[in-house]
Formats: C-alpha cells, structure tokens, sequence
C-alpha cells in the first residue's frame, strides 16, 4: 500500500489521492504522462519532486520518514512494506500506573521468534536487541510501553511505531486489548479473563514464592499480549484496504500463531482469582 500512497505529499488529501487512483494512477509508476487535467502544473511538479524522495527513501528502508508524512489515520499504510523488521511489544509492571512502578517483563515478538526479558535476570539485553528492528508495534505503547521503556533504559526509541488503540479505535473496536482481541475472533484459552492487575499479582507471587510456574504463568500472559499484535494489525490493515481499490489484491492472509514458549497454569490463575473475590 505504500507504493499507492499520494497522502504523504504535501497539499494532496484523500479526495485528490481518491481522484489519482479514479484516474488510473494506481501506483508511484503510474505517475507519468498525460497527466490529470484537474492537477495544476505546479501540483504536477511537487508530485513529482516528493515521489522521486520517497522513493530514495524506501530504499533505504526508512518508515520513520514516511511515518512522519502520513496523516496520522494513515500510518497503517506502511506495515507491509516493514514487516521484515517489525517489534510487536508489551510490558508488564509492578503497578498499572507510569509513576513510582517498574518493568517486571517484556515480551517481543518479530513475526518469527518471541523474546522474553525479566527483571533481574535478562532485562539488559532487551536495550541492545531492539536496535535491529525499524518499526515497532504496541497496544496503547504511546502512553504506557513506550515511555516506560524509555524511562528505564534512559534512551529514546527513535523507530516508526504503529499504536493499535487508536487504529482499532477508528474501526469501532473499543474496550481495551482484550475487547479488540474478543471482538476480532481471537481467544486466549485459558488465559481467558486474565488481565493487567493479574498480571501485576502475578509477579509478586513470583516475588514471594520465586517458582517457575507462577513466572511461565506471567510469561504466558504477557507473550499473549505481544503475538496478538500481529494478527490485529493484519485484521486492522485488511479493514482499512476496504475503503481503496486494493481490497482484494493487497489483503493479507492471517499470520500463523508461534509455537507457545511458556504455558499457564490454571490452577494457579483461580486460585490467585480466589484470593481476589475473598478480598472483596
């Protein structure tokens, strides 16, 4: 979709883009004589002066510069052509708020392979391994991820970053990630209810009790949140191709789930369930 974009220039709007592609510029290559009579000469030139940057520009693979052209509502358009270098991430913590909490777990998933990172064993590496990645994906990461990231490891993560919640929000889906995910047919079994509270629980169980199950039970949750990223935004870029002539061609087929890493324990999750309704 990136190679049918025209909204990224400056003074061309999704009325004009709508006209181009009514008039059979499809793509960047149909841009060439005769040209629309509705486009002014000046409006001619400044196409083509923007295309020939954009085009040195994905090249060298730079979504930050596009992200940074495109209207907001628009910046979907530039997953595909990304996908070889994207970062799905979520973060848990030791409280639901951004002050006074720390970072207990990150997950990351690159479409291929989920890398795993927790407090006081791996956290570190986590600074260094996401370097390699140009674009990154997150739920609500703009408010919460992002800048809780930033704040620990005292860097800014200067790549493209695509927030799903206002992207789903646009669609109609609303109710926080696990409303999106019930809402678009994606279902977490037996993690089913568990939500960021739990997760918070669940690693001062790990804390008091230091047992394997209760981290994989956290790990589970917290990979959940990251691989479902992928096929959200798959459903996300589908729906948005809806209202363009690339429906059918440029629809992308659902991602395969990765292999689960860490498995819950469901005995463990009503139990940490019962001690929460005793609480109230």
């Amino acid at each position: 979709m990136l190679f049918n974009t025209f909204v990224h220039i400056p003074g061309i709007g999704e009325t004009t883009e709508r006209r181009l592609w009514q008039a059979g510029i499809t793509s960047w290559d149909d841009f060439v004589e005769p040209y629309p009579e509705f486009l002014s000469g000046q409006k001619v030139r400044l196409i083509q002066d923007h295309l020939a940057r954009s085009r040195v520009q994905a090249g060298q693979q730079a979504p930050l510069d596009f992200l940074r052209q495109l209207p907001a509502a628009q910046r979907w358009r530039i997953f595909p052509h990304y996908r070889d270098s994207v970062a799905y991430l979520d973060i848990e913590t030791t409280g639901l708020s951004f002050t006074d909490h720390c970072i207990t777990t990150v997950s990351l998933y690159d479409g291929k392979e989920v890398f795993t990172y927790v407090q006081g064993e791996n956290l570190a590496d986590f600074g260094e391994d996401i370097q390699q990645y140009r674009l990154l994906v997150t739920y609500n990461g703009k408010g919460f991820d992002i800048p809780m990231l930033e704040r620990h490891f005292g860097f800014k993560l200067t790549q493209a970053h695509i927030d799903l919640r206002p992207l789903l929000q646009g669609l109609g889906f609303v109710g926080g990630l696990k409303g999106c995910e019930k809402q678009l047919g994606l279902d977490r079994g037996a993690l089913a209810g568990v939500d960021g509270y739990f997760a918070v629980l669940l690693w001062r169980e790990y804390c008091r009790t230091r047992e394997s199950r209760v981290l994989e039970t956290l790990l589970a949750y917290n990979v959940e949140d990251a691989v479902n990223l992928e096929s959200l935004l798959v459903q996300a870029y589908n729906l948005k191709l809806a209202g363009t002539p690339f429906a059918e061609s440029h629809r992308l087929p659902m991602p395969e789930m990765p292999e689960r890493a860490f498995l819950p324990d469901p005995g463990l999750i009503d139990r940490l369930r019962g001690r929460l309704r005793s609480a109230y």
